[in-house]
């Protein structure tokens, strides 16, 4: 009984979990549904709105857009101050387990549609009852048919059980008469057992455990295939179709690290150095694309190695395990794909592709560790030459003596840009989208070597910060630029200038830049400083003495990377910056994606009602640039607006 009633826990909790996944796939489908009413009611009402003048505009013309009064639940006509005009209210009466489904999931959102020629605007929600209706019907019948699934195996269980539990029985109870009938006391009960009744309940028990082990299997494998499908959806890359972080560290652990025979081979680290600049520069879908392509040269590579393993660990980093190669052959291998990176450089026009960090490998080796000496193996490759690959042996870190030389290779290159100020600034403007916005060109900075070749931008300033060397970067390029300013007589042109938050937060770095502004004051009131939403919200205090300096001296403030943290606008109002600039993750798709709409309008709602204006960053296409047009924000910037150029 145990047994069975185990069984009916599964089924229930089966039944739980169809119920649940039915619930969402038909809850997503609703929400489609909606989505797509939202879509063509909007363009009906746009397109109706634009189509008016303003001696045009009365209720009953107004009427002629709602078409009847099922279509909207909420209909207001504003004037451009925003005071009601005319409006109709007829709130939706959702069934009550679609309003609870429908509330887990993606609410219905008001709809706006702006004439700026008739200084009208008219906000609309969209009336979902018809199709709540649906959501409810579905629902009943998806718990229904579950329900069915279930209640049908549990009562062929039962018989099942009931079967067995009553053969065992009146056996047992043979097998005690016969005992009592021959008057045994013997010490052995089989000597009581007759063979037939043995035979016979063998007869009755096995068909019955044969129809149970049967249907247990069937569940067991079906339970399986589905756990394998899940485990391989959430172990795979979406871009590349390669195994991701968590693939790679259960291969490690066991085929390598707990793996019941010796082995041994070589692990190299791959990393994309150009891909945060092709996002900023070109747009998300060219980084994508060149990742790719990075993947593609890795596989072609490495599919000349028997048993190579290929994972991508997270956006810019892959790693390559060459089972029994010995480092000697894996030099061969980096020396090939850095001719093949070097080619691709050249066809794509890219300042490099990626840098290759290779060591070895042995049964036992943790791989916390491993990834502690290709790590150090990536910064000696980085700090090279483009495209360059390094091999980090054992015999480099006896006793840990030389473990840093990495870190130490990257500081002299460091030291080397900021004492020859080897620096090249390019610039990126960001384009008004009304006549009284004030924008800014972003300068950005690219660092190079003694020999001219371009060190990777995103490589560079990681490491320059993981040395507490970032202030001394930011001094050289903020004197780089106002140098250039002065030079080309650009100080009438508003630019933008990238501070670390560490920077910041340094009070003698806000002292010197004080300092340095009020040197060329006419030039301090035409800059923007730009740090990170997440960088400022690490010191509230020191951010805001920062921001404090840089308003006296006459310049203003942009949180950049915005929506990437959990900001309160109470943290904006202490702050007071000037502008935000939406990350470029909630621009990319805008067109399709309705939340990332919903959320960039909420927010340009409460930021302008501070006097904060907002910025778009990595629009890539006309699609994106008209969405952020109707979404009222102040200005966009991107591959689609303008590339990157020389100053």
């Amino acid at each position: 009984m145990a047994g069975f009633k185990k069984l009916i826990f599964i089924q229930i909790l089966s039944w739980l979990v169809c119920v649940a996944a039915g619930s969402y796939f038909i809850s997503v489908s609703f929400n489609n549904a909606v989505s797509e009413a939202q879509t063509s009611a909007q363009t009906s009402v746009t397109h109706y709105i634009n189509s008016l003048t303003s001696d045009e505009i009365s209720p009953e013309s107004i009427k002629k857009a709602i078409a009847d009064g099922k279509t909207f639940s909420n209909f207001i006509l504003r004037d451009y101050q925003g005071a009601e005009v005319f409006s109709v209210n007829s709130p939706t009466q959702l069934p009550m387990f679609a309003e609870f489904i429908q509330s887990s999931f993606n609410s219905v959102r008001p709809q706006f549609a702006v004439n700026d020629a008739a200084d009208i605007k008219v906000e609309f929600t969209l009336n979902i009852e018809r199709l709540a209706q649906q959501l409810q019907t579905s629902l009943f019948i998806v718990i229904f048919i579950s329900a069915l699934l279930v209640i049908i195996p549990i009562i062929l269980m039962k018989s099942i059980f009931h079967s067995l539990n009553k053969n065992i029985s009146m056996t047992v109870a043979d097998v005690i008469d016969i005992y009592i009938n021959q008057n045994q006391i013997g010490d052995d009960l089989n000597t009581a057992l007759d063979a037939s009744k043995m035979k016979k309940l063998g007869k009755d028990l096995v068909p019955s455990f044969n129809r149970l082990s049967h249907f247990l299997k069937n569940k067991n494998d079906d339970i399986q295939n589905a756990a394998l499908s899940i485990k391989q959806e959430a172990y795979k890359d979406v871009i590349t179709e390669l195994g991701n972080r968590n693939m790679f560290v259960e291969y490690y652990e066991k085929h390598i690290e707990n793996s019941e025979r010796s082995t041994f081979g070589s692990l190299a680290l791959v990393r994309c150095s150009e891909l945060q600049s092709i996002n900023q520069s070109r747009g998300y879908q060219k980084g994508d694309d060149y990742v790719k392509g990075v993947a593609d040269i890795i596989k072609h590579i490495s599919g000349t190695y028997t048993g190579s393993q290929v994972f991508r660990l997270n956006s810019s980093d892959f790693a390559i395990v060459l089972p029994n190669t010995p480092l000697k052959e894996a030099e061969r291998f980096g020396e090939n794909l850095q001719s093949r990176f070097t080619q691709y450089q050249q066809n794509q026009e890219l300042s490099s592709v990626a840098n290759t960090g290779i060591v070895g490998y042995e049964k036992g080796k943790p791989l916390g560790e491993l990834l502690s000496v290709v790590d150090n193996a990536m910064s000696m490759a980085q700090s090279k030459q483009v495209n360059a690959w390094h091999v980090q042996r054992e015999t480099d870190l006896v006793n840990n003596v030389s473990a840093g030389f990495g870190n130490q290779n990257w500081r002299k290159v460091i030291n080397e840009v900021i004492e020859s100020k080897r620096v090249h600034l390019v610039m990126q403007n960001i384009m008004p989208l009304g006549k009284s916005i004030k924008a800014y060109a972003e300068i950005q900075v690219r660092f190079k070597t003694e020999d001219n070749q371009v060190l990777p931008t995103a490589s560079f300033l990681a490491m320059a910060e993981k040395l507490d060397m970032a202030i001394e970067i930011d001094r050289l390029i903020i004197d780089s630029s106002l140098e250039k300013i002065k030079s080309r007589n650009l100080s009438e042109k508003f630019f933008g200038l990238n501070v670390t938050a560490s920077s910041a937060h340094n009070d003698q770095f806000v002292i010197w830049l004080e300092r340095r502004l009020l040197k060329d004051t006419h030039i301090a009131s035409k800059l923007v400083f730009e740090v990170s939403e997440f960088g400022l919200q690490q010191n509230i205090k020191a951010s805001k003495r920062f921001i404090d300096m840089v308003h006296r001296v006459g310049a203003r403030v942009t949180v950049e990377r915005f929506g990437v943290g959990l900001t309160s606008f109470k943290f904006f109002r202490d702050l007071k910056p000037d502008f935000i600039k939406m990350d470029a993750s909630y621009t990319r798709g805008l067109e399709d994606d309705k939340n990332n709409q919903y959320f960039m309008r909420l927010m340009v709602d409460l930021a302008h009602r501070i006097g904060v204006s907002v910025f778009a960053e990595g629009v890539e296409s006309q699609e994106e640039k008209h969405i952020v047009e109707t979404l009222c924000l102040d200005g966009v910037q991107g591959y689609y607006i303008e590339k990157p150029k020389d100053i």
